[in-house]
């Protein structure tokens, strides 16, 4: 199997395609966005990897600096080194503005936050499992807070949910996760 990730190496979907850089999504990047299980740019444990490898359960996150004004807070958490045009949702939440973090494991389906539905049209924590001999892919944890709620109910796909939010950010954070088999 690892042939043919060293085979598709080059291919990438690229940080440029994260959400972070869509047009109408923009702000100052206010919030500050850490986890207890790893820091910026550093490997997410195996336990936090989709199944078989790891127990796919979706890491802690701790967050400051949303606006009082914001109305809901959207989680994405995306892989932009698939090797396809856009990255895969691996999760996507909309939360309520006065949270400050999600305990491990809360973006389960069927969990208080786990309620979007990614690239996998099926909803919650989808972890990491990049195919092998790939080389590391970055999984990135976008929070983004909007001055109004998203219309609609919480199964919205993630295009949809992207073009409700353009215009309506008032701050965003980050955190990078990699992973490597």
């Amino acid at each position: 199997m690892d042939w043919i990730g060293r085979l598709l190496r080059s291919r990438r979907a690229g940080e440029e395609s994260l959400a972070w850089h869509r047009s109408g999504l923009d702000a100052a990047p206010a919030i500050g966005v850490t986890s207890p299980d790893f820091r910026d740019d550093t490997p997410i444990p195996k336990r936090n990897a989709g199944r078989p490898i790891g127990e796919n359960v979706s890491s802690a996150l701790q967050w400051s600096g949303v606006p009082p004004t914001a109305q809901e807070l959207v989680l994405i958490v995306e892989d932009a080194d698939v090797p396809f045009s856009r990255p895969i949702v691996h999760a996507i939440a909309r939360l309520a503005p006065d949270l400050t973090g999600l305990a491990e494991g809360d973006l389960e389906a069927g969990g208080a936050h786990g309620e979007g539905r990614g690239s996998f049209d099926r909803p919650g924590y989808h972890g990491p499992r990049p195919i092998p001999g790939h080389g590391p892919h970055h999984y990135v944890f976008q929070l983004f807070a909007l001055d109004r709620p998203i219309p609609g109910d919480s199964t919205l796909r993630p295009r949809t949910i992207m073009a409700a939010m353009s215009g309506h950010v008032l701050a965003r954070g980050r955190l990078t996760g990699t992973y490597e088999r």
